[in-house]
């Protein structure tokens, strides 16, 4: 399914739903006044967690553009710094929805059945529940390790279990390497001057807008 045809409805506390529009210019908005979007809204009935053999017809079609707007969205109304979430997604999956590892993690922020349903992600495959459940998950990590990112991103890759334990990176060749690797994706995205974060204000109306000019 293209994004240009979905409208998210991005629950933030204060503002109710947030909907998103691309202007003739091609700049992206989002705002919680509805009618502003050209793209109709589609309803989207919630699945239950699907195994991790990919069931036909359980993969959502979203492009590596769209899964980064995506990012940028949700990390926004959940609080997390969506340059780290970028980086941990692309080091993860290359931003792909459609990963399966050998090990059973599942899709873009490559979610294993049990971290997906312990941050009440019910369909695994789905881009937007997926990419939001791995940002929640970031965010208690960084809150667990308030002081140092490499420990939270190394608890994303080895479990926290580990990192609590040791208070450092785990000497696990993969997880040292991963910690590399998403520091190395998250310096080259956050000095990309082509780069726009998603900025919020509200109009003299007083209706809240996000665009990433």
């Amino acid at each position: 399914m293209a994004m240009a045809s979905l409208v998210f409805l991005i629950e933030i506390p204060v503002s109710g739903k947030i909907y998103q529009y691309t202007d003739s210019q091609g700049v992206l908005h989002l705002t919680n006044v509805p009618g502003k979007s050209s793209a109709r809204s589609k309803t989207r009935k919630s699945s239950p967690r699907p195994s991790v053999k990919v069931p036909e017809g359980a993969v959502y079609e979203c492009s590596p553009q769209e899964v980064i707007k995506l990012i940028d969205i949700l990390s926004l109304s959940e609080g997390v710094d969506p340059i780290l979430v970028r980086a941990v997604a692309r080091a993860e999956s290359g931003f792909n929805p459609k990963a399966v590892s050998p090990k059973g993690a599942i899709g873009v922020m490559q979610l294993m059945p049990e971290t997906a349903a312990r941050f009440n992600v019910s369909d695994i495959f789905h881009p937007e529940q997926n990419i939001r459940g791995g940002i929640r998950y970031l965010k208690y990590l960084t809150g667990l390790f308030p002081d140092d990112v490499k420990l939270a991103v190394a608890a994303y890759n080895a479990g926290e279990g580990r990192v609590i334990n040791s208070r450092t990176i785990p000497p696990i060749e993969e997880t040292v390497n991963y910690v590399d690797r998403v520091l190395q994706y998250y310096n080259r995205y956050k000095y990309n001057t082509v780069t726009r974060p998603i900025k919020r204000f509200i109009d003299s109306s007083g209706h809240l807008h996000l665009t990433n000019m």
